[in-house]
């Protein structure tokens, strides 16, 4: 391949990737024709993106971006997938595609430019935000369930019969 084709490639790969900052490594080898149009489309369906890429021309492509380290990490055959609501979507999609063609080998993740390069696995057992989301929700509205547990609980009993037992005299003593 000459130069100018490589730069050309390049040029596309880093143009295409400008702003993503997560994505999965998976290995597509032994897929035939029609199961990779098919797990493909399953992805595509949930907006996600997969792409076979040239290991060095990645690498080359991904310098100076967020996906650097990722670019630094590829070996062997290599299809980059992006896209979708967050990288741990994609992660858990990938998973269950795993589940249905056998032949194919989950890489590493990166989460949000960060270096430090994941297994898809592990990423696919991350909560994603909206799950994030609501715990945070139920931790600050659990001081409130439990305030309004206590007033609706055995001390609200007591507390309605000692106002009874209050009225009773204020009637008695009028």
């Amino acid at each position: 391949m000459s130069k100018p084709l490589k730069q050309m490639m390049t040029d596309a790969l880093r143009d295409r990737y400008a702003g993503v900052d997560c994505a999965c490594v998976v290995d597509l080898t032994g897929l035939d024709v029609v199961s990779t149009t098919r797990f493909r489309q399953t992805l595509r369906d949930k907006s996600i993106h997969v792409a076979v890429v040239k290991n060095s021309l990645a690498a080359r492509a991904f310098q100076g971006t967020p996906l650097e380290a990722l670019g630094r990490s590829l070996e062997g055959p290599s299809a980059l997938v992006t896209g979708g609501d967050s990288i741990i979507e994609v992660a858990k999609s990938l998973v269950a595609a795993a589940k249905d063609y056998a032949v194919i080998r989950l890489k590493q993740a990166m989460v949000e430019g960060d270096p430090n390069l994941m297994t898809v696995d592990d990423v696919a057992r991350l909560k994603s935000r909206l799950e994030l989301i609501g715990e945070v929700a139920m931790l600050i509205a659990s001081p409130g369930r439990r305030v309004a547990g206590c007033i609706a609980g055995p001390q609200a009993k007591v507390a309605g019969c000692v106002k009874a037992i209050a009225d009773r005299g204020e009637k008695e003593a009028a």
